[in-house]
Parts: C-alpha cells; sequence; structure tokens
C-alpha cells in the first residue's frame, strides 16, 4: 500500500506530499522517543508520532520511514514542513489518539 492510498483509505490529511506519496508502507510503528525511532523504527514504515518538529523531520529521514503521521491533532511546525519539503517526507495527519491511528494502519496494511 502505498502513502497515498494509506491516506486515502483511513481518511488521513496530508500535510506534506509530492512524490513521496507513491511510496510503499510495510509496517507501522509508533514512538514519541526519538532515540528509540532512530534506532527501532523499520524503514519503509508510517511512523505514528505526536512531534511535528524539525528534530522528529530529521529522525524521520535517518530511520528511513516511509510516512510520518502526527496524532491527536498535533501540529506540523514550519520549519519541519519546510525540512519534509526538502528532504522528500511525506507527513499526514490524524485527529484520532496514537493507539488507534497506529491499529488503524496496521488493520488496513494487513488486508
Amino acid at each position: 500500500m502505498t502513502v497515498e492510498q494509506l491516506a486515502q483509505e483511513l481518511g488521513l490529511t496530508v500535510l506534506c506530499g509530492g512524490e513521496p506519496l507513491s511510496r510503499q508502507v510495510e509496517s507501522v510503528y509508533s514512538c514519541d522517543l526519538l532515540s528509540f525511532v532512530m534506532g527501532r523504527a523499520p524503514a519503509d514504515s508510517a511512523w505514528v508520532t505526536v512531534m511535528g518538529n524539525m528534530n522528529a523531520m530529521a529522525v524521520a529521514l535517518l530511520a528511513d520511514v516511509a510516512c510520518v503521521v502526527l496524532a491527536e491533532g498535533a501540529a506540523l511546525d514550519e520549519q519541519a514542513a519546510q525540512k519534509a519539503a526538502e528532504n522528500d517526507i511525506a507527513v499526514l495527519a490524524s485527529g484520532q489518539p496514537v493507539f488507534d491511528t497506529a491499529l488503524a494502519i496496521h488493520e488496513a496494511l494487513a488486508k
């Protein structure tokens, strides 16, 4: 499933997209501790977090995740949006809690 298909299926808002929306999503990972994400998030995963800052975008790039999904209505700040666009990082948004968002992604990928 691509990032774009995932966003459409779950009704997620695309905050930063373009070409990265065609990237395949293989799994889901949820964590807000950036050092854990750097070492443990699988490549090509959808990373569910509430961290919408520039540091999170740097970690997304290092971890090579397919996309960042901001849950709980978390905002993507202006610097982070710029970094995401410059580095081809897809960022999606959900108003749902982190667990519910991650579970919905997991279920969508399991179909």
